[in-house]
């Protein structure tokens, strides 16, 4: 029997589809968790072999309503412990049942896996992917997967713990009808994303455009904090407005997997020339530090901003307030004149005030202030969407992530005030207080666009893993705080 296009979950039992699931990482999980809550009776998982034992017990417990309705409406069957999410063996069983089955791999395993399992694909299913690069997964799917089986593939541009409501779902069309195409949207239609139609190589110049240097930004702050020894937010430099966007993301990103971010970074193109250039351009804008030339660093960074904040961004608002922003601080402003702790010196015990706006309060001790500095990997941004002619709007209004939407949202705060960029860039010149955090930075930068270049995932797990364990300990308050944040930012911007 045919699956209605516009079935839902309250249609009966023996007209709804069955979702398939390979791969239960945090993303896949999340998923499995909407479709069940949005009522879904039948959604079949699996995820490796040795994790099968593990998964069958967390999810013994999910089950269907008490009572089913079936047609006629006055035939009810009770039904006891039966389950809505049901976990297989293998990925075979779950291609064999499946009538829309969903991917969820890592990017640098996708082809090994739909290898493996494609070929057990049903009749007429609808194939989709979740990974975050799909120049690989397209060539798997059209390698291994029959020639009668639909794609239809997707990626939420957004991570698993943050709600998929009004966030970017990408829907692609590849081999597919109209039909099949609305069948999905019906499926995960109560995810209550919004769509985004793209192809698979728009959806990788746009990831590309919107995650590559974002990503690469805060992993450089935080491999040159972790080669500095510091805890940032605990010496006052790092505290307020534009500074708690850089702090708490870059902990946010730390305390993910590493391989969410590697195959993005290592298997998408487009997404190594933008790194390398963030790099290129980090490192020319602290030569033209070092050389001391205020009027040659004035003149590219004014270009920047002019190309990429035009008249036609200027017009429009604000995409966030750093008073928002300053509700989310991890710490405490020092005192004036009050110097901050030396480099290598060991990282001092969180105080029972240094996390005080965990739930979204000012500490009531803090009083922002909004001391200048060069805002190195800010300019550095800029001036590399500049160079690479990319209009970040662009990219906002069709897909952006909470992370990019809040990147741009920083570098606004800077670039659309005059008195904001001309401190930073006086601060560039003649202020030395930020100069070794900003050599850190350049160091960090250009390490990570070697590794990208070397198309090496386990030096990239080495690398992220070496800062990721610096800052641990510290992984748990900041979840807190960057979900809270990333929350109140999208509520006030959407």
């Amino acid at each position: 029997m045919a699956i209605p296009e516009d079935v839902t979950p309250q249609s009966p039992v023996e007209e709804q589809p069955v979702i398939g699931l390979i791969g239960m990482g945090a993303m896949g999980m999340m998923y499995a968790k909407q479709l069940a809550d949005a009522g879904w009776k039948k959604i079949y998982v699996c995820d490796l072999p040795s994790k099968y034992d593990a998964l069958k017990e967390k999810y013994k417990g999910v089950t269907l309503p008490d009572t089913i309705p079936i047609w006629p409406l006055w035939l009810t069957f009770r039904l006891l412990d039966v389950p809505t999410i049901t976990v297989l063996r293998d990925g075979h069983l779950v291609s064999r049942a499946a009538d829309f089955i969903m991917y969820s791999v890592e990017a640098e395993f996708v082809d090994n896996v739909v290898a493996q399992y494609g070929p057990s694909t049903k009749l007429g299913a609808i194939v989709s992917g979740q990974t975050s690069v799909k120049a690989p997964e397209k060539a798997s799917f059209e390698k291994w997967l029959p020639s009668d089986v639909s794609i239809v593939s997707c990626h939420s541009l957004h991570g698993p713990t943050v709600s998929p409501v009004g966030q970017p779902l990408v829907l692609i069309k590849h081999r597919a009808s109209d039909r099949d195409l609305r069948l999905v949207e019906s499926i995960l239609r109560h995810l209550k994303s919004r769509y985004v139609y793209l192809s698979y190589e728009e959806h990788d110049e746009v990831t590309a455009n919107t995650q590559a240097v974002t990503h690469a930004a805060f992993l450089s702050m935080g491999t040159a904090w972790a080669c500095s020894q510091q805890y940032p937010w605990e010496h006052g430099k790092y505290v307020g407005g534009i500074e708690t966007v850089k702090v708490n993301i870059m902990l946010r990103i730390y305390s993910n997997q590493w391989h969410v971010y590697a195959g993005l970074a290592i298997l998408n193109p487009a997404a190594r020339v933008q790194i390398d250039q963030y790099a290129r351009s980090t490192l020319e804008i602290f030569k033209l530090m070092l050389n001391l030339d205020e009027e040659g660093l004035q003149k590219r960074i004014y270009a920047a901003r002019d190309k990429v904040f035009g008249p036609a961004q200027m017009c429009r608002p604000m995409l966030l307030s750093e008073d928002i922003l300053d509700q989310f601080s991890l710490g405490r402003q020092s005192p004036p004149n009050n110097p901050s702790s030396p480099v290598n010196s060991a990282p001092a015990s969180p105080t029972s005030g240094q996390f005080g706006a965990i739930n979204g309060k000012v500490n009531g001790n803090h009083t922002p202030r909004h001391d200048t500095n060069s805002h190195l990997s800010l300019l550095a941004m800029v001036d590399c969407w500049a160079q690479l002619n990319i209009q970040p709007f662009v990219h906002l209004d069709l897909a952006a992530t909470p992370l990019f939407r809040m990147w741009i949202g920083v570098a606004e705060i800077l670039f659309r005030s005059q008195s904001r960029l001309d401190g930073a860039i006086h601060s560039a010149i003649h202020d030395q207080s930020h100069r070794s955090d900003d050599l850190e930075f350049v160091i960090a930068a250009g390490g990570w666009s070697r590794c990208v270049s070397y198309g090496s995932f386990g030096l990239y797990q080495q690398r992220f893993s070496e800062t990721a364990s610096f800052f641990e300990s510290r992984f748990e308050e900041a979840t807190k705080v960057g979900t809270a944040m990333i929350k109140t930012i999208m509520e006030r911007s959407l």
